[in-house]
């Protein structure tokens, strides 16, 4: 069941929600990220992963006016309603909203200059992962007063730092928006909702091949960030000197249907409506499946034709990579009775959690 938490924003009415279709010319404002880093960049393996982009720098994607649409209708009552949920990483989250209450979302992230863009940062042709992840929400709220004292309290450990030669900012690791992980899919994009004109902090902390940690910039407001969350592990770091921290994260894997669809549910699952989550996951992995089987037909008798000898060996390797296809689908769709909702294991980390906390900082410029 979603979470009945309730945060400082007050949800728009859906009479004060504003109509239009979505027009890229109009909507867009993009501008390509200063810096695009690569895995080789974060000493890991350059064949993890679908590609070799690890993660951009903050670029800017969406007009002021396409952002104030999408937090209209993200902050409908229905969208709170009917789409939050609640996990261990993080208090407050809504999912699986667009196709229902949020068409200009949805239009926005199906729209092919959209995947355009996000394709050409990524390296790779990719599409939405599926229309239950258009998109999560990740929401950090506070009042007035709790910005004030925690911009206070950061000042004055600022200074004693300074004072005391003491490099670093420890309140970041210690509480952050949502802790520790990999994405459940290949690729995200990561929109920022927000005015962070005044924000202090809000990075994504990346954990490198060589045990160190980088930190890339959070965007502002109507940019975005590109990461191949599903093999970094990474965290988005606690926000000061704003009252909200409003982020979108889009999901995408690969458009082609021999790529390495990667795609787990471990982080998803447990905040997620299980019955529409596993038949999107169902058709699109039959659908890759099916042009596989179609494509391996095409090729099979067009060597019939040709009076080519069947090479079984060939056969037999197309054949096992389906079966593996298939065993991982069929592992990650548990049980609903198995599912424990709003609770996340530590099965997605590539590294023991106690680790992540002890590795040298480093600044992504």
């Amino acid at each position: 069941m979603p979470a009945s938490w309730k945060p400082v924003i007050e949800p728009v009415s859906a009479d004060k929600i504003a109509t239009g279709d979505f027009t890229p010319g109009k909507h867009i404002q993009y501008e390509p990220p200063s810096k695009v880093h690569t895995m080789k960049d974060l000493n890991l393996p350059e064949n993890t992963g679908i590609s070799s982009i690890a993660v951009s720098e903050p670029f800017r994607l969406f007009s002021t006016g396409a952002i104030h649409r999408m937090r209209a209708e993200v902050l409908s009552k229905d969208v709170w309603d009917n789409c939050q949920y609640s996990s261990n990483l993080a208090q407050c989250q809504l999912r699986g909203f667009a196709a229902k209450y949020a068409p200009f979302v949805y239009d926005t992230w199906k729209h092919p200059e959209t995947l355009a863009i996000i394709s050409k940062i990524a390296g790779v042709e990719l599409v939405t992962e599926m229309d239950f992840e258009i998109a999560h929400i990740n929401i950090s709220v506070k009042s007035d007063k709790q910005r004030e004292e925690e911009v206070q309290a950061f000042v004055e450990k600022k200074a004693f730092d300074e004072d005391e030669g003491i490099a670093g900012c420890p309140w970041e690791d210690n509480k952050p928006i949502v802790d520790w992980h990999t994405d459940s899919y290949p690729f995200v994009c990561v929109t920022m909702l927000s005015d962070c004109t005044s924000m202090i902090g809000g990075e994504t902390a990346l954990k490198t091949g060589n045990g160190g940690i980088v930190k890339v910039r959070g965007p502002q407001m109507g940019c975005a960030v590109v990461l191949q969350g599903r093999y970094i592990e990474h965290q988005a770091l606690r926000a000061l000197g704003t009252t909200e921290r409003i982020t979108m994260v889009t999901s995408f894997r690969p458009r082609c249907p021999n790529l390495p669809d990667d795609t787990v549910l471990t982080t998803v699952r447990p905040i997620s409506n299980l019955s529409e989550l596993y038949s999107q996951y169902s058709e699109y992995r039959l659908e890759i499946l099916e042009e596989r089987v179609r494509a391996q037909l095409r090729s099979f008798r067009e060597n019939k034709r040709d009076g080519k000898k069947i090479n079984v060996k060939a056969m037999k390797d197309f054949i096992a990579r389906q079966e593996d296809f298939l065993a991982h689908m069929n592992r990650e769709m548990i049980e609903e009775e198995l599912v424990t909702m709003g609770s996340i294991d530590d099965s997605h980390l590539l590294t023991a959690k106690d680790d992540l906390g002890k590795k040298k900082r480093k600044r992504v410029a």
